[in-house]
């Protein structure tokens, strides 16, 4: 871990100034997160020229895809956290013993969840609504989505040990390239070209299936014989049980808090679905713009925590503090300006992915009402990823609960009873809303309980 290659790319997380610290980490996710957003933006656009029938079957995939890269996103946070603490306090042996853990336990963890998918996809996607006709398109998609698993996993976790060093640049450019391959193989394997047959809905599955296996076999080399930030070694038992627990301490709530989020949007999609296939159609692409909309949000996501864990390490609560206060202020003013711009432009949003009338006047009702709330689904966000960089994960997982089932869903099951769709959409406004506020209020309680503990004064 101390190569003067890993060095040269990682930034000094316990002295620089905050701000342009974390100005420097979170520019790279940036560019990089846009890139890997084109995975989904791009197969929506491509699909939507199929038909309303397929789009609305690209919708139906997003809670359960999401739910596999949450736990993905799990790993990766508790990899992270407990790789950065470890830098923080200096011992760099065991941060490159837990890498390797990381990885392996990813391994297996991926090709686990694969098979199970597979031989699920029909009672799932029944709870979630939906039909006959939609069924046969979305196990052509998911069957070849499942076997893709394992090549997005492990990359995803390699990447979180690199932001754990204070690179984030490598990350992106992991992530960009992902994002390019996609977007050019979509069109070719979707609708055909020359020998290549047209594929349809699958296509889009394959793309990304080659795209994510480009990375694995990049980021695998890299870590292990070009950084040296991993052992390139099979661990054995007592090395990977060692490893790992921490990983699972923390990883396995945080994917848990990750996992719950799409289980709620399918839950909400099921009652979505209650208003036709358009309205489907038009909540997936909504969604799959929010995603684009919080880019910021989520880079930031990613380069605060190795942040927090190494300055938690130290002892340096102070530093950790103001990080927190520093983002969570710069995302309520960012998310508004988005808000703004989304407002503005929503008519030609919808026309890029619909030619029909009523899925095009959904999205543009969507657009006009959930955004708003966004800045205050950042707070909760950043609030999560504090949480689990300073090793609470429990915190994280109660606090995303309290989110989805105490105010997301009942709030949008009143707001579809009572305003309908239209209620539903300002639904997600509200409860992202209430919930920042108990983010907020948690997390500064617990930060200055830690200072009390502490020589440290607050700043």
């Amino acid at each position: 871990m101390s190569s003067t290659a890993s060095q040269s790319r990682s930034t000094d997380l316990l002295n620089n100034d905050i701000a342009t610290t974390l100005r420097k980490m979170t520019m790279p996710m940036i560019v990089g997160m846009i890139m890997l957003m084109t995975f989904g933006l791009v197969d929506t656009f491509f699909i939507g020229l199929l038909g309303t029938q397929e789009l609305a079957a690209i919708s139906f995939t997003f809670p359960v895809t999401f739910t596999v890269i949450s736990l993905n996103i799990g790993l990766g946070i508790g990899t992270s956290a407990v790789i950065a603490k470890f830098l923080g306090a200096g011992d760099n042996t065991k941060a490159k013993e837990t890498a390797t853990g990381a990885l392996m336990l990813t391994f297996v963890l991926a090709i686990c969840l694969a098979i199970i998918g597979v031989f699920t996809i029909e009672p799932i996607f029944r709870v979630l609504g939906a039909d006959d006709n939609l069924l046969p398109l979305i196990k052509e998609y998911m069957v070849v989505w499942y076997a893709a698993g394992l090549f997005l996993a492990m990359p995803m976790v390699g990447n979180s040990v690199l932001r754990a060093s204070g690179d984030t640049k490598t990350p992106s450019y992991v992530m960009a390239f992902g994002g390019f391959v996609n977007a050019v193989l979509d069109p070719l394997l979707i609708f055909g070209w020359g020998p290549v047959p047209a594929l349809g809905i699958q296509g889009a599955a394959i793309a990304t299936l080659i795209a994510w296996a480009i990375g694995l076999f990049y980021i695998l080399y890299l870590l292990a014989f070009k950084r040296h930030l991993m052992e390139p070694k099979i661990l054995n038992w007592t090395e990977l049980k060692r490893s790992s627990g921490g990983i699972l301490k923390i990883g396995l709530p945080a994917a848990g808090a990750n996992m719950l989020t799409p289980i709620a949007i399918g839950v909400v999609t099921a009652i979505v679905a209650t208003y036709g296939n358009a309205a489907v159609a038009a909540w997936g692409v909504g969604g799959r713009l929010e995603s684009i909309a919080c880019i910021v949000v989520l880079s930031l996501s990613m380069s605060l925590p190795p942040f927090i864990s190494q300055n938690f390490g130290a002892n340096k609560l102070n530093r950790v503090n103001q990080a927190y206060t520093l983002c969570i202020k710069f995302v309520l003013g960012w998310q508004l300006l988005i808000f703004g711009i989304i407002a503005l432009l929503a008519p030609y949003l919808a026309a890029i992915f619909t030619n029909e009338a009523e899925v095009a006047d959904t999205i543009v009702l969507f657009l006009l009402i959930v955004p708003l709330g966004y800045g205050f689904q950042g707070l909760v966000i950043l609030t999560n990823s504090s949480f689990n960089a300073m090793h609470m994960p429990m915190s994280a997982l109660i606090l995303n609960i309290l989110r989805l089932f105490l105010f997301f869903i009942p709030i949008c099951y009143l707001g579809s009873i009572w305003y309908g769709l239209w209620g539903i959409f300002w639904a997600t406004v509200i409860a992202n809303c209430l919930t920042a506020v108990v983010a907020y209020a948690w997390c500064k309680n617990i930060l200055n309980k830690k200072f009390k503990h502490s020589d440290e004064i607050v700043k």
